[in-house]
């Protein structure tokens, strides 16, 4: 005689949770469509740092390029475009916006057409580092004050003539009422997070270089970052609770 199968009664503590996160069956339907959508767009980039030791200028290099993801996806869009020097100045541009904005603004003559051309050129970037992501994940890491305007730019379709018209009165404007360096910044700082989705730090922030503590800094400020210490962190970690051998170790 075959055997029947018993199902276990589903908790109804997980079905009564679902339900007030999800009280109808679109709401349900919806999150379903999301969530299986989402699993066919490209994974977000990784990017695993180990062994800083607290050369924190290194670090922050690091970060700032993504260890040369950057620069890829400028040479991606530009590279039968644009010129070499052309291409270095933008990449800097994105690893240090306000440092590199100083440098332009004393160096340049015509610096509003040098403004549209470079905004061009970061929402091209922006644009291409975001495509692998829903438009809520991106709108998420917009920032506050430009939130409404990248978004905008980010999703106008160009090659529409109305829309063409849309879209360069947008970047006038923000050159017109002088937020051109402001804007400029976000839209870098964007792409920096964008770039990366996820940041692992596989261990050895301290020891050697003189500012950890700049290191860890950033890292608490990351968007997204997971930390595993390694054997020279634990020896800083002792000496901070005040071990004496630590202490003399480090």
């Amino acid at each position: 005689m075959k055997a029947k199968t018993v199902q276990a009664a589903p908790d109804l503590r997980y079905l009564q949770m679902l339900a007030r996160q999800y009280p109808t069956v679109q709401a349900a339907s919806s999150e379903i469509i999301n969530l299986q959508t989402i699993l066919n767009l490209p994974k977000g980039t990784e990017h695993f740092i180990s062994d800083v030791h607290g050369e924190y200028e290194a670090f922050l290099h690091i970060l700032n390029s993504a260890s040369g993801v950057v620069r890829e996806k400028v040479d991606a869009l530009f590279a039968t475009s644009v010129s070499k020097a052309d291409r270095d100045q933008l990449a800097t541009l994105i690893y240090y916006p306000e440092e590199k904005l100083s440098e332009v603004a004393a160096h340049t003559e015509d610096l509003e057409e040098w403004y549209r051309i470079t905004l061009h050129r970061l929402i091209d970037v922006c644009r291409l580092v975001t495509s692998k992501y829903t438009r809520s994940k991106v709108r998420k890491a917009l920032p506050k004050e430009y939130a409404y305007i990248i978004d905008e730019l980010l999703n106008t379709n160009y090659e529409f003539h109305n829309k063409r018209d849309y879209y360069e009165n947008i970047i006038s404007t923000i050159i017109d009422i002088d937020r051109a360096e402001g804007f400029i910044v976000a839209v870098c700082n964007l792409i920096k997070r964008m770039v990366v989705d996820r940041l692992h730090m596989v261990g050895d922030m301290f020891d050697r270089g003189p500012r950890a503590d700049i290191i860890m800094d950033a890292l608490m400020d990351h968007h997204n970052v997971d930390i595993q210490w390694g054997n020279h962190d634990v020896l800083w970690m002792g000496a901070a609770t005040g071990s004496r051998t630590l202490v003399a170790t480090v």
